[in-house]
């Protein structure tokens, strides 16, 4: 039996969620297909549970500090298992809302695995749905391709679903999760070694910031092998060991495998309806999420151009606008802040200080000190701030942070770049003291002027 439906979206992730509902908020008919959970990655195995997680180890450098602020007999061990359990009623806690939420909107929700059927068409189970419009949803997944045996590894999602904290843990890979998980796990007093490729982690932001995090980490006690050529990781009675070409194995009860994340597009039956992908697997669309067929559009991280929730949204919601809502729109992705939850977070949004010098002269303005907070008990840990400035117009370029609540503050400069602010603007604000995020209205004299491109 065929059914007819305006919409048919596959994938109740973030991006799949946004556009189902607003599509139907415009009046469509919608049907949400998925295999497993409604509320996708961020939701039940990425951002929500990892900051939940965060905030747990967090706590461990609150009772140290605490001591400095007068507090006694402050201390604690940390339990898991409990943590998981809360962590998962949570969990269910969403994902009901999320299924209230489509319910309301109108939005029928089919379980099961979709695969493309041809011309307009998905099946699943022994239904078969048709629409003029289908849009792929599906995400991504962690890569196991990258180097021989990480099979052995664990992903992110069976950290997430740890009931006991390993006594040792090798991290492979030094992107977000790869930074966050070893900053979590230390925080929870796991022994950590974070080993990578590249000569500094999170690779695509701000070199100096790069650096700077590197330098917080191993302050922590997260051991750094960087440009670590990887051979092999292999699971042996004590454990694993990870051969590599340029030094001594390296040896932990556990491993984590970060070395990315691949587009979720086996098995959707993308050949049979002419669906075009590139060598990682990410169906290839044009700025609209237009597919190669006809009918046929993708958004968020099954796209592998920016892999970020609140991207997915945009453009799963400009989608629905453009198709249903009488409006053409278009996710701008011109300047997407990002953050880091490490320890200390950074946060990022505009462009890096290597990209501004491609772009012409700029000015780039920096401030390094150490909070009132950290300083009080004669702490080590410092924040650093960065603004970068247009040397022709004085338009804020860029803004970097890293420090204490660097994503809360980034998220509110964001605001003020994308609607274009000059140094001018930020010099003219007032500053609110005491805070760390004043010094950003308080730098008056570049470090450094960067004058060809």
């Amino acid at each position: 039996m065929t059914k007819q439906v305006d919409l048919i979206v596959v994938g109740a992730g973030s991006g799949g969620i946004a556009a189902a509902r607003r599509a139907a908020s415009h009046g469509a008919t919608v049907v949400l297909m998925e295999g497993s959970r409604i509320g996708g990655t961020c939701v039940l195995r990425g951002c929500v549970p990892k900051k939940l997680m965060m905030y747990a180890s967090g706590f461990a450098h609150s009772m140290e500090e605490a001591a400095g602020f007068g507090w006694n007999e402050l201390s604690g061990t940390f339990d898991l298992a409990r943590w998981s359990s809360a962590k998962a009623a949570e969990l269910t806690r969403l994902e009901a809302i999320y299924r209230t939420m489509l319910a309301e909107s109108r939005v029928h929700v089919v379980t099961g695995r979709a695969e493309l059927a041809g011309e307009g068409m998905v099946r699943v189970g022994g239904d078969t749905w048709r629409a003029p419009r289908i849009l792929i949803a599906t995400g991504g997944a962690p890569d196991q391709t990258a180097l021989p045996g990480l099979r052995h590894a664990m992903t992110s999602d069976d950290v997430l679903d740890l009931q006991q904290l390993p006594a040792s843990l090798l991290v492979i890979g030094a992107g977000y999760v790869g930074v966050e998980f070893a900053s979590i796990l230390r925080g929870l007093g796991v022994q950590v070694t974070l080993a990578y490729r590249s000569e500094l982690p999170l690779r695509g932001f701000d070199q100096e910031l790069r650096s700077l995090a590197a330098d917080a980490m191993a302050r922590r006690g997260i051991h750094i092998v960087p440009q670590a050529r990887l051979i092999a990781l292999e699971k042996n009675p004590d454990g694993y060991v990870l051969t590599r070409a340029d030094g001594d194995p390296l040896r932990a009860g556990s491993v984590l495998n970060a070395t990315g994340r691949r587009p979720q597009t086996a098995d959707l039956g993308l050949e049979s309806s002419n669906v075009r992908t590139d060598a990682a697997g990410a169906i290839v669309v044009d700025e609209d999420g237009r597919t190669s067929a006809p009918g046929i559009w993708a958004i968020g991280d099954v796209t592998n151009r920016i892999n970020l929730t609140p991207v997915a949204i945009a453009e799963g919601r400009a989608f629905a606008d453009s198709h249903f809502g009488g409006r053409p729109v278009r996710a701008d992705r011109r300047r997407v802040a990002s953050a880091v939850f490490c320890d200390p977070p950074l946060a990022s949004v505009g462009l890096t200080e290597e990209q501004a010098r491609t772009q012409g002269p700029v000015d780039v303005y920096t401030s390094h000190f150490r909070p009132m907070k950290t300083a009080f008990i004669h702490g080590e840990q410092r924040t650093f701030m960065k603004l970068l400035v247009d040397g022709r117009d004085e338009r804020v370029l860029g803004a970097h942070m890293l420090g204490p609540d660097a994503p809360e503050i980034v998220q509110a400069l964001a605001v003020a770049i994308s609607a274009g602010a000059s140094k001018h603007d930020f010099d003219r604000t007032m500053a609110l003291h005491p805070t760390a995020a004043e010094e950003f209205v308080l730098m008056r004299e570049p470090a450094r002027r960067h004058r060809e491109a």
